[in-house]
Parts: C-alpha cells; structure tokens; sequence
C-alpha cells in the first residue's frame, strides 16, 4: 500500500484535513470527513452515521486501494473486472460500512 493511502485514511478517520497529490481529505463545519481522490468524492465519514464509501464511477486500482486503506470493514477485491466489497459483488455505490 502506498504511503499516500496510509496517510490519508489516518487523515480521514481522525478527521485531519490532508492535501497531497490526486488526494484530499476535507473536514466540514460538522465535523465530517470526505476522501477525495481526483476530486471525486469517494468516502464521508460522519460522527454520528458513520463511514459511507462509493467509487464514484471509476474502477481504477488507485481508488480501490484508496478505499482499501480505510479501516472499520473495507476489503475491496476484483475478479474479472468485478468489484468485490466484503465477498460479495459491489456495483461502486453508496453505501454505508
């Protein structure tokens, strides 16, 4: 995993805002955290709802390794093109860790 995606799910999850390279963490006014990686949104983390993730449309490996440096339950694998979250297909959309 590169240092890159460490750094920025520790942004992320302590809620530290982190600009480096393709990759951005901005913490709102109420406290939420989002992952950004080439300024799409791939991940909120909310106090009280908790982590939310998505692709964003792009099946990259960036992304998916951006995601997989999340803690709390993201284990994104591919096989044959097919996203995986967790063991079981994942089509990118929202939804909550």
């Amino acid at each position: 995993m590169r240092k890159i995606s460490e750094q920025a799910a520790d942004a992320f999850v302590f809620g530290i805002p982190f600009n480096k390279s393709n990759t951005k963490v901005v913490i709102d006014s109420n406290k939420t955290a989002s992952l950004y990686l080439h300024d799409n949104l791939i991940a909120e983390n909310h106090m009280l709802d908790g982590i939310k993730i998505t692709n964003a449309g792009w099946f990259t490996n960036v992304t998916k390794e951006r995601l997989n440096a999340l803690p709390n339950g993201v284990s994104i694998s591919q096989c044959k093109g097919i996203w995986y979250l967790n063991g079981k297909e994942w089509d990118g959309s929202w939804i909550k860790i």
